[in-house]
């Protein structure tokens, strides 16, 4: 509103999210689940994964690379 003298209003932010965005980020940045499931101060492990690992595509493709660097490095290294 210009003119007006009062500043734009600021859009809504619940407390809830900003604990979504925390853990999202959390698990994005590949912080250990368990860890984050201790801030956010969930019972269980699973439940932390249940509620937020479905909001970041690519957990399944980063598991195989990480599987397959494993296995190909210990293919790779000379047998004694």
């Amino acid at each position: 509103m210009r003119g007006t003298g009062s500043s734009p209003a600021l859009p809504r932010i619940r407390f809830h999210d900003l604990r979504h965005g925390h853990a999202t980020a959390l698990l994005a940045a590949g912080v250990h689940p368990k860890v984050a499931s201790e801030r956010l101060g969930h019972s269980r492990v699973a439940l932390t994964l249940d509620t937020y690992s479905h909001v970041i595509p690519g957990m399944q493709e980063d598991a195989v690379a990480r599987i397959d660097a494993v296995f190909g490095s210990a293919l790779l290294k000379p047998r004694a």
